[in-house]
């Protein structure tokens, strides 16, 4: 079986982990509208997604 030969130190511990932090949602701006939205989804407001009207209804 493997095993290591040494414990893991707790700064090494940490440095390995480092990079696990979760890090905030980036928010843009609906072209369209002007409201707030993730990016890379459809605008909730408006229903607008990359120039075109992907969910119908929603501008009313």
């Amino acid at each position: 079986m493997a095993v290591p030969k040494k414990k893991t130190s707790k700064a090494k511990k940490n440095m390995r982990r480092s990079h696990h932090a979760i890090s905030a949602t980036s928010i843009s701006v609906c072209e369209k509208c002007g409201a707030p939205k993730r990016s890379h989804r459809v605008c909730l407001s408006c229903g607008d997604y990359n120039g075109r009207e992907v969910l119908k209804g929603q501008a009313e």
